[in-house]
């Protein structure tokens, strides 16, 4: 077993300017009132490696050209579209017309696993919210269902950018399989 270099890594991957070429994953996702910048970063950072659709940030989620999401970015401001909405209900409104599913990642009454949804789920939003209090009643109201990740310890949660990569690549997972 080798390490690969940066330079053996880099002739695999897309680059900017063939991005469009690339199938994505057709999932949109909202973050909203996402506190960390860093948070924020990680996130574009794993929506980069997962290959979304797009990303909206809304409510007071910083945006790019702040620093600090751009460090954990590394540059993923540039390859993931994304767009800011102060109101995340317009955004859930535009895709639901475009026959887009509404999802929260949320614990709810009747959230299901992460890992039970089904291949033909697909193109879907997906609704991260805020750090502490979760995505909230009123953007739950109009979602079509809810996931969540089974906790097993002691705490109800994960980091928000750690419980958004556990997800986005399971959805990856099931899309590529699906294909």
């Amino acid at each position: 077993m080798k390490k690969l270099t940066h330079d053996e890594i880099s002739k695999k991957r897309s680059t900017l300017e063939t991005l469009h070429k690339v199938q994505k994953l057709p999932v949109y996702v909202i973050l909203n009132s996402i506190r960390s910048n860093y948070n924020v970063g990680s996130i574009f950072r794993t929506s980069d490696g997962a290959m979304i659709e797009k990303l909206y940030l809304c409510g007071y989620t910083p945006t790019p050209p702040k620093k600090e999401v751009l460090k954990t970015a590394l540059g993923s401001t540039e390859s993931v579209r994304w767009e800011y909405a102060h109101d995340p209900k317009e955004i859930i409104m535009r895709l639901k017309k475009e026959g887009v599913k509404i999802c929260a990642l949320e614990l709810t009454e009747t959230s299901i696993p992460y890992y039970y949804l089904d291949k033909n789920i697909f193109p879907f939003a997906l609704i991260i919210g805020n750090e502490i209090s979760g995505v909230s009643q009123e953007l739950l109201n109009l979602c079509d269902f809810s996931i969540e990740i089974p906790q097993f310890g002691i705490k109800q949660s994960l980091n928000v950018a750690v419980a958004y990569g556990i997800t986005i690549f399971e959805l990856r997972k099931l899309f590529d399989v699906a294909k």
